[in-house]
C-alpha cells in the first residue's frame, strides 16, 4: 500500500469514526450502526464524499442528520471539505443494514 493510499484509508477510518457519534434523534441510535452511510471516499486534497441515505425520504431529521454528519466529518484532522450525497439505491432495509447493536435495539431479528 502506497503512503498516499495508506494516509486516504486513515481519513476514512477517522471519519467513519466520527460518523458513529451522529445520532439518529428519533431512533437514539447512531447512523452508522443503522447502516444509513453507505460509502466513504476520500481524495489527495483531503476531501471526502459521504453517501449516506436515510430511514425514508419523508424523515423529519433528514436535514438534520446530513448537516451533523458533515459536521462531523469536516472536524477530523486532514479532512479539508466533506461533501454530502443522499442516495435513495438501494433503499435502506434494517434487516440487511443495521450492525447487530442496532437489530438489537429494534428489535429486528
Amino acid at each position: 500500500m502506497s503512503e498516499s493510499s495508506a494516509m486516504k484509508e486513515a481519513l476514512k477510518e477517522g471519519v467513519m469514526q466520527a460518523l458513529r457519534r451522529v445520532q439518529d434523534p428519533e431512533m437514539m441510535l447512531g447512523i452508522v450502526d443503522l447502516g444509513l452511510i453507505y460509502d466513504v471516499d476520500v481524495d489527495d486534497a483531503g476531501e471526502a464524499k459521504i453517501k449516506m441515505t436515510l430511514t425514508t425520504p419523508a424523515c423529519p431529521y433528514g436535514d438534520v442528520l446530513v448537516t451533523k454528519a458533515q459536521q462531523a466529518a469536516e472536524k477530523v484532522e486532514g479532512i479539508t471539505k466533506a461533501e454530502m450525497i443522499v442516495v435513495w439505491n438501494p433503499p435502506w432495509d434494517p434487516k440487511e443494514m443495521c450492525s447487530d447493536l442496532a437489530k438489537d435495539k429494534l428489535g429486528i431479528w
